[in-house]
């Protein structure tokens, strides 16, 4: 929702495509602020989370981020998006000692994380786990399955995009997870071949699980749904 144009209209794109509450979500502190605006102007449709992600990450802004981010996540459902991205070139010693101090500030807020695995699913989940969250949701996993196996046993959740209708590595975690650790998102505005999604874009989404799982679009509307309220505490 952050870099959304014509917010209104996207909005009501969404509600018409039956999208009617939306996580919006943070990477740093200048979108961490508009995400909190959007939520206070829209307080019935945009749920706030705020985070701070690898490909924000500069050292000399660090500490400034997770402060912002401990003096609000109070006021929002989750903390993220934040984790691990071994295709930036940050280091991977700063972003490990970042994500580690994100996630000690989520154990001690209780809020669940949105992981950015990019590359790194190995890592990010056996950070998650060593730091002792209790939820987390690992977005747009793409990962292999014997970790994708483990997370859920650890019972976390995994993400499906409108990636879904090419990227083989997203079609083959989806397929082999349970859809009752499923949530259903669209990253925008991240552009899927050619387009840029937008809230309205879970329909895509949902189809492509529907499609993948073999499953009939209501019950997946419907148990993914009930994910989402659970996970964020909706």
């Amino acid at each position: 929702m952050n870099e959304i144009g014509e917010i209104d209209k996207a909005l009501q794109r969404a509600q018409g495509a039956g999208v009617n509450r939306i996580v919006a979500v943070g990477m740093d502190i200048a979108s961490n602020k508009k995400t909190l605006s959007l939520a206070n102007q829209f307080p019935e449709i945009i749920y706030p989370a705020i985070g701070y992600h690898p490909w924000s990450i500069t050292f000399e802004e660090i500490d400034k981020n997770l402060t912002f981010i401990e003096e609000n996540l109070s006021s929002c459902i989750a903390l993220g998006e934040a984790g691990l991205d071994y295709k930036t070139p940050m280091k991977k010693n700063i972003q490990w000692e970042v994500f580690s101090r994100v996630l000690l500030i989520a154990k001690n807020s209780g809020r669940p994380v949105i992981v950015h695995s990019r590359f790194s699913h190995k890592r990010t989940h056996q950070m998650v786990r060593e730091a002792g969250v209790e939820n987390a949701v690992f977005h747009w996993y793409s990962g292999s399955i014997d970790i994708l196996e483990r997370i859920i046993e650890d019972g976390y959740f995994i993400s499906a995009t409108p990636a879904l209708a090419y990227s083989l590595s997203h079609q083959a975690a989806i397929k082999h997870a349970p859809i009752e650790r499923l949530l259903i998102e669209t990253d925008a505005p991240v552009e899927y071949q050619g387009k840029v999604s937008e809230p309205a874009d879970l329909i895509v989404t949902l189809r492509e699980v529907s499609r993948i799982k073999g499953l009939k679009l209501d019950e997946v509307k419907r148990i993914t749904t009930n994910n989402a309220e659970r996970f964020f505490g909706i």
